[in-house]
């Protein structure tokens, strides 16, 4: 099972994301050597904001968002862990 986290940007998330953006890539940059995160990106409508995250255990889910400069500052309004069970469909 793995865990997904979405989040909702703050109202001012446009002007406080690039000074915090450095430390937020460098914040994730650990999980995925470590092999806990397997995608991260920003949801491309950008007027309706917000991000997902996929990682390899509920736990290092956690752990991300405790320790995510851009939850610390105020980039990030709002956010959620769910589980999911992925499933890969096979190419035909």
């Amino acid at each position: 099972m793995k865990a997904v986290v979405f989040y909702g940007s703050a109202d001012d998330a446009a002007a406080k994301a690039p000074v915090h953006f450095p430390a937020h890539r460098a914040w994730w940059q650990g999980f995925v050597d470590r092999g806990e995160l397997l995608m991260i990106g920003p949801f491309a409508n950008a007027p309706e904001g917000g991000a997902m995250a996929i990682f390899s255990t509920r736990e290092a889910a956690e752990e991300f968002v405790r320790g995510d400069p851009f939850v610390l500052h105020g980039v990030i309004g709002k956010w959620t862990i769910r589980e999911w069970n992925g499933a890969l469909v096979p190419e035909r």
